[in-house]
């Protein structure tokens, strides 16, 4: 029965790959052209978008709202039940609908088409047949393929679903490549958790001015102990006459050097030169790539050749980055 059930299971996903490869053939075609359409409605358009839709379709609607929200379509979902009941209250002139309907018969859709109608406010369909309520009200009508449910009944939305939800995203990825939206857009409507800590720059969590431990290139080797000591970083940056680091000299390099005649060497005898660095207003999580692949804790951070900061791998584990 286990191999019965799994084998259920791979024909599931082949059916549903088949449907996805019919969506991609069809945006080369009218599908192409249309979404093209929406992008624009959307683009000049001074509200939001108001996304709808019943039963599964509304879950997918859900999922599609709060993607063009946070990657930068000011957007929300309005259950049609309760548009009907006072939430079309909520949708404007200035409004875009996205109205997501496989069959295009969503009888709990209607009172939200006339108010589009009754209003001249954009109607977008997601729909599988033309001729259906829906598809002949639209304004811009995303016409799916026709394809085969994985359910064994041809029942349950599952192929269907499928592609309302690729087509969603379809329509988000191309509206942040219309607008240009960026990495750090991005940052500003995920401030919270693992993906915002990923966004940080290292602007945010770097130790500047008296916090650096540097000293300049021809300093004693005790101002370079001290200031080590001092600073707590287990390294020292060296700058030469003009402000721009030029080595780093790190605990362990003293260690390698030290003898009876430390005291006398010169920094120039023992720094590295040419240290990594980031440059300001680089992503923190670029700085923790280059920690880890060089194998090294401490980071300065450079405006040009200048340093202006230093980064320990603990303040990226601090501000979750790492």
């Amino acid at each position: 029965m286990k191999r019965v059930a799994l084998e259920a299971a791979r024909r599931s996903v082949e059916i549903e790959t088949v449907g996805i490869a019919h969506l991609r053939e069809a945006l080369d075609g009218e599908l192409g052209v249309a979404l093209e359409a929406a992008i624009a409605a959307i683009r000049v358009a001074r509200g939001k978008v108001i996304v709808s839709g019943m039963g599964k379709s509304g879950h997918i609607g859900r999922k599609v709202a709060a993607t063009l929200a946070s990657t930068g379509t000011p957007a929300f979902f309005i259950h049609p039940a309760e548009a009907s009941h006072g939430d079309l209250g909520m949708v404007s002139q200035d409004d875009v609908i996205l109205a997501f309907s496989w069959s295009g018969e969503t009888a709990e859709l209607a009172d939200l088409i006339e108010y589009a109608k009754r209003f001249a406010i954009p109607l977008i369909a997601v729909a599988s047949k033309r001729d259906s309520a829906l598809g002949r009200a639209a304004d811009v009508l995303l016409l799916l393929p026709q394809v085969e449910e994985a359910c064994p009944n041809g029942l349950a939305p599952t192929t269907s679903t499928t592609l309302q939800l690729v087509l969603g995203d379809a329509l988000a990825v191309a509206l942040i490549e219309d607008r240009g939206f960026s990495a750090q857009d991005f940052r500003l409507f995920h401030p919270g958790g693992k993906l915002g800590a990923r966004l940080h720059k290292v602007d945010a969590l770097m130790h500047a001015g008296e916090d650096m431990p540097l000293a300049s290139e021809s300093a004693s080797m005790s101002e370079i102990i001290l200031t080590m000591t001092g600073k707590r970083f287990g390294c020292v940056g060296l700058t030469d006459e003009s402000g721009r680091l030029c080595g780093i000299i790190t605990d362990g390099d003293l260690r390698r050097h030290w003898g009876e005649r430390m005291q006398e060497k010169k920094p120039a005898e023992i720094m590295t030169r040419a240290p990594r660095v980031a440059q300001l207003g680089s992503l923190a999580s670029s700085a923790l790539e280059m920690m880890n692949r060089m194998k090294i804790t401490v980071l300065f951070i450079v405006d040009g050749a200048k340093p202006v900061g230093v980064l320990h791998i603990h303040d990226l584990l601090r501000a979750g980055v790492a």
